[in-house]
């Protein structure tokens, strides 16, 4: 790889690791020439499928329109470049896992909502405002609405928790199960649900 400051082509990688769940991979580098370190990233490029406008025409997936989407909505919001590289891989991993070779824009609009709603209630307001076209406050304040009444990405996670196992089996015991009655036969005189 070429130092992106001095151009050199003589750069060899210092330290390599896992990113993003193991999705990517981070390589620390550094230039024998000028001894500048640098940060690349390998991920794996796969075909992703096309994006089906509202009017009808399909588009190529485009991550810099989705990325230029969450930082619309996200402007002066308390979340880290972090933390919008995570949500655009989460919906990159639900494009390819669809195995659909077109998509309709508005699956990708939602799944744009899931994200932002997790990050900040704000910025997901605004997206919703665009994506949904409010018309007026009445809208707004029925989004609200809804969004107050959802669960939390935190609570959601936790739900799961709310079903512990039994810690041994002596602290439960099953209850016995009733012994089964055996079937009546039909008569020939019964109707055809058998009354």
């Amino acid at each position: 790889m070429q130092c992106p400051f001095c151009n050199s082509a003589e750069t060899r990688v210092i330290d390599s690791r896992l990113a993003e769940e193991g999705t990517q991979v981070r390589r620390r580098r550094g230039c024998e020439q000028c001894g500048g370190r640098f940060t690349t990233f390998e991920k794996a490029q796969l075909t992703m499928p096309s994006i089906v406008k509202r009017s009808g025409t399909p588009q190529p997936f485009s991550e810099s329109k989705l990325r230029r989407g969450f930082e619309s909505a996200v402007y002066k919001r308390p979340v880290t470049a972090e933390q919008i590289d995570h949500a655009i891989d989460n919906i990159e991993r639900k494009l390819r896992q669809t195995g659909e070779r077109e998509l309709p824009s508005r699956r990708v609009g939602e799944w744009v909502m899931e994200e932002l709603r997790d990050l900040d209630h704000v910025a997901y307001v605004r997206f919703a405002s665009i994506y949904r076209a409010f018309e007026d406050v009445d809208a707004f304040q029925q989004e609200i609405q809804k969004l107050k009444a959802m669960p939390s990405a935190e609570q959601r996670r936790s739900q799961l928790e709310l079903i512990e196992p039994p810690e041994t089996a002596s602290e439960v015991k099953p209850e016995p199960k009733p012994a089964a009655k055996p079937a009546a036969k039909a008569s020939a005189k019964s109707g055809p649900n058998g009354l």
